[in-house]
């Protein structure tokens, strides 16, 4: 079996992924990463992004999410 990659949602921060990803610009070029373990801005204030630089922290950002029973994607 497929070694699993995770992402986890921080409070007020952003979210940590572990594991083989790619991440992709709306036009599909890639964003370079050598890291095993990335954190993706979820603020919005990150000068770097898609990735987190801290900015949420001095922006006060307020995150709500928390997951309800069993999450169902649809496609």
């Amino acid at each position: 079996m497929a070694e699993v990659t995770q992402i986890t949602t921080l409070d007020n921060g952003p979210f940590i992924v572990k594991g083989a990803v790619e991440v992709l610009d709306a036009q599909g070029n890639l964003f370079p990463s050598e890291r095993e373990v990335i954190a993706l801005c979820r603020c919005g204030g990150s000068t770097t992004k898609p990735f987190c630089d801290g900015a949420h922290a001095k922006l006060g950002f307020q995150s709500a999410e928390r997951a309800l029973g069993q999450a169902s994607v649809e496609g």
